[in-house]
């Protein structure tokens, strides 16, 4: 008995694939938005870790500021104010600087290792997504924890030293008018000729046209009078002549116009181009600090030796390789990314120590081993680049 043909029972044709379908994307390197979202939500969900990082970074420098505050509204006449252009500087410099740095490190370190101390890598494997994707997510996640805690320290540091600075300028122990042009400062020196020639920062010979006006003015120095940075002459040789009092009031000028260089460096409060120059220069840093820890601590799988590892090279090794002067080392000196990162500060910071950084070779810090501007990018690039390197490749081939 024969069928009927339409009663042949025939295998269902598969269902085509549905037109808009995502594609899967779980094996791309590139991290997709979730993944970074997810990363940023784990180091969020740290409490501990996130309240030690707040405390460190706005912190330390609020609690210090409202102290100083206090103290200057309860006892003005012992306390100065509370901000002003030297406290940016010394904050900036030498709490912001070296404590964003390792900051940024230990969350970098705890973003590399998490997964390995808590035993999830295994679970992020399995799942199918790329490890240099898994890798690479970290970075923006991080940095978006980061670089807003840095920004919250750095800005209560400009408005209190900007609403809290001093009301006048205490030059050389002299209350100096602020903002004069050079011709503004050398006519008020001529008004004021013995107190710069006692006070103001100078120092001639005694054949200098200005040693016979200096020597003229009594300034409590003994029994000769005079500035004690005027060379006197040798006993027994004849002494100058009295001077005039235009002859005074020309040396005030000269005085002043040799000082008007430092003079210009000394402002109430930061301005507006050094804060913000300086505030880039303190996210670059951070910005180093977090890949490099990433990159350690991915690299050896433990965040405790990767932080301690981070704190020595800022704190001693960055110090000293910046400074000493070791014969036929000094270009490894320069490939240490704190020295660096130290040629790039803004002009007139004291960094590591020392005078004001920038550029030009530390022309601006003379105690710095000296490295021109090229040279410190490249330098700060290399140690980003290669420790996200090394990061990555660990976790690419990493056992499970």
């Amino acid at each position: 008995m024969t069928g009927h043909p339409d009663a042949v029972a025939s295998a269902p044709a598969p269902a085509p694939a549905a037109v808009g379908a995502p594609h899967d994307r779980r094996g791309s390197w590139i991290p997709a938005g979730a993944m970074i979202t997810t990363r940023f939500m784990e180091l969020r969900r740290r409490r501990g870790l996130m309240i030690a990082l707040t405390l460190v970074t706005v912190g330390i420098p609020t609690v210090f500021l409202v102290i100083r505050l206090l103290l200057h509204a309860f006892a003005p006449k012992t306390y100065g104010p509370a901000g002003g252009y030297a406290v940016y500087t010394a904050f900036v410099s030498g709490v912001l600087y070296v404590f964003g740095f390792i900051v940024a490190a230990t969350l970098g370190a705890t973003a590399g290792s998490a997964d390995l101390t808590e035993g999830m890598f295994r679970h992020l494997v399995v799942t199918g997504r790329s490890r240099l994707a898994l890798y690479l997510a970290r970075i923006p996640a991080g940095l978006a924890i980061i670089v807003p805690l840095v920004a919250m320290g750095f800005t209560v540091v400009c408005a209190v030293c900007v609403f809290a600075a001093p009301t006048q300028l205490d030059y050389q122990g002299v209350h100096v008018p602020t903002g004069l042009s050079r011709v503004g400062l050398e006519s008020w020196a001529a008004d004021h000729a013995d107190e710069v020639i006692c006070n103001f920062g100078f120092r001639i010979g005694p054949s200098s046209p200005i040693a016979a006006a200096a020597n003229s003015v009594p300034c409590g120095n003994g029994p000769g009078g005079g500035p004690v940075n005027v060379k006197q002459p040798p006993p027994g040789s004849q002494g100058q002549p009295q001077a005039s009092h235009a002859q005074i009031n020309e040396a005030a000028r000269l005085i002043a116009r040799m000082d008007y260089s430092d003079y210009a460096r000394q402002f109430l409060y930061p301005s507006d181009s050094l804060m913000i120059k300086s505030g880039l220069w303190l996210e670059l840093e951070a910005v180093i600090g977090f890949v490099v820890g990433l990159g350690l601590g991915s690299l050896i799988g433990q965040r405790t030796v990767a932080v301690i590892m981070m704190i020595v090279l800022e704190v001693i090794l960055t110090p000293i390789f910046s400074r000493a002067r070791i014969p036929h080392l000094a270009n490894l000196q320069r490939a240490v990314v704190g020295l660096a990162t130290a040629h790039l500060a803004p002009g007139g910071l004291p960094v590591l120590g020392g005078g004001g950084g920038g550029p030009a070779g530390g022309s601006g810090n003379p105690g710095l081993l000296p490295e021109s501007t090229t040279v410190a990018v490249c330098v700060i690039v290399a140690w980003l680049v290669g420790w996200t390197i090394l990061g990555a490749w660990r976790m690419m081939t990493r056992d499970v």
